[in-house]
Order: structure tokens, then sequence, then C-alpha cells
């Protein structure tokens, strides 16, 4: 019989690899930022001292938690043990949880009706986006400072996590200040009168960048920091997830060229977050919310 337990880091380490070989473009330092969430928040399935794969069960907060980065290694597909690891995660994930809490999860299209079965409702689409370098939006920049721009470094982390709500249901200030601090990473806030306005993350994958979060008042905001991140491009592709609660993602693919890579459905066990999608312009990622 296999045993469901907890993941050690390396699992995790193990985890995204697969992830990545899916092609599901994590960041490459996302293993470790995953772990300093949540140490606890993953289960792992092992038979005969193998490990099979496992996801994630973070808890946010007393009322909301995510599941993600689901994956059993490809040879033990098939027999069952997917469904028996996903409701043994949900089940405990809601016992990390206080009373009444929301659990989400993006869904890729085939197994949306599964995750039904299991009690989530769909709320929106999200699509993954490629962005190549020679999009129409690409500019130097080079005048940054006069639009706006500054690096997120020099915000204050009240003001991030304050911001960040609009787009994330529960507060995540110790994530946001790793999140926004990890190696390689270009973290950009674009200021309004002195007053943040929105604000974007882009980390390395493997094959390029995956831009995540991207949190913007408005439209004209959301362009001003995607541009600034194409100066950052180095002839890499940039993928983002954007939702289509946002009205205002058809005009960012007029404008940049964007070309639909990839698919899921945002979905939630309990009462669905009150969130400004209207400000929701890049997902912070899949795996995690």
């Amino acid at each position: 019989m296999p045993l469901i337990r907890p993941m050690t880091y390396q699992e995790l380490v193990q985890q995204v690899q697969w992830a990545d070989r899916e092609g599901w473009e994590p960041g490459v330092n996302d293993a470790d930022q995953f772990w300093q969430l949540d140490p606890e928040g993953f289960l792992a399935m092992e038979q005969e001292g193998q490990f099979l794969g496992g996801g994630a069960i973070i808890r946010h907060n007393e009322q909301f938690g995510f599941m993600g980065l689901f994956i059993l290694d490809a040879e033990h597909r098939g027999k069952g043990l997917g469904t028996q690891l996903w409701f043994a995660r949900r089940d405990q994930l809601l016992e990390r949880l206080g009373p009444g809490a929301t659990i989400g999860l993006d869904g890729v299209y085939p197994m949306v009706p599964f995750y039904e079965k299991g009690g989530f409702r769909q709320l929106t689409r999200q699509r993954r986006y490629r962005l190549e370098p020679s999009s129409a939006g690409c500019s130097t920049n080079e005048n940054m400072v006069d639009l706006g721009m500054v690096d997120l470094g020099m915000v204050e982390s009240e003001k991030i996590a304050q911001y960040d709500l609009y787009g994330f249901p529960v507060p995540r200030k110790h994530f946001l200040s790793r999140w926004i601090k990890q190696p390689t990473a270009i973290s950009l806030g674009y200021l309004i009168d002195g007053e943040l306005g929105g604000f974007g993350v882009m980390r390395h994958c493997s094959s390029g960048w995956r831009i995540g979060p991207l949190f913007a008042d408005d439209v004209h905001v959301a362009e001003n920091l995607l541009t600034a991140f194409q100066s950052h491009q180095a002839g890499k592709p940039i993928f983002i997830d954007i939702p289509d609660a946002n009205p205002a993602v058809a005009q960012l693919r007029e404008t940049y060229g964007l070309k639909e890579t990839f698919g899921c459905i945002r979905m939630y066990y309990g009462p669905p977050p009150a969130m400004d999608f209207t400000r929701v312009f890049g997902a912070t990622t899949l795996e995690v919310g």
C-alpha cells in the first residue's frame, strides 16, 4: 500500500524538476521560495521506499489555503494513486484551516470535472501567454524614473503588502518580502504621485522568464510595467498567466502580440474570495497562489 506523508525539501526540489519536465516553466528559485512559505505545506506519496510524487497544501492563514504542484511520476499514473493522493491533500489542508475556510487551485482543463466532484467550483479561466523579445510593446525604457518606475525594493513593505490585497485574498507580507528579493529576480513598482499604482516581479525559469504577480491600477500602468520588464528580457521569452476576469487582457494581447500557450481554470472550495480582478494582470503562481 502506498504511504502518504510529509514531503522533504529534496523531494520538493524533485517535484519542481518534474514540473519543469512537464513544461510548466517553474522559476529557478521556486522550490526554496515555496518551502519557506510553508514547510508543512507539501504531501508526498511513496511506495516501497520510492517517492512517487505529491503536491502542495499551502496554508496562507486560517481562512485561506491553496493546492497546486500536483504531479505523480509518469510511470505511476493511471492506477488510481493520484485520486487517493489528491483527496488526502484536500482533507489534510481542510484540517489545517479554520471552519468555513476557502481553498483555491488552478486546474488544467481535463481535470476540472474531477475537481468539481471534489467540491471545487469554477471562477475564471487563466491563460498563459508567451511574450517574444520582438513584440510590439518592447522598449529600452531609458526614462523609467520619469515614467514613475522604481525598484520595488525602494517601496515600503507595508505599502506593497497592502496593494497586494487587491489581487490576493489574504495578507502575505513575509512571502512577498522574500519573493521580491529572490536571486536574479527583477522587481519593479510604479508610483503615481508618490503612491504605489502597481508592481510586478519577473523571475528566471528554465527557458526564459516568468512574471508574477503583475498587479496594477489599470492597463496603462500594467503596460508600463510590462514594457519595463521587456528591457531586461535579454532575448528570452517571457511567460505570464492572466485571468479572463480582467477585461483589459484583450488590449494587452493586441499591444504585445501575446501568444496563448497554456490554460487552466481558477477554482475554489468554499466561498470565492473578494479580489479586484481588474487589477490582476498576472497571477503570482499557479502552484501556491
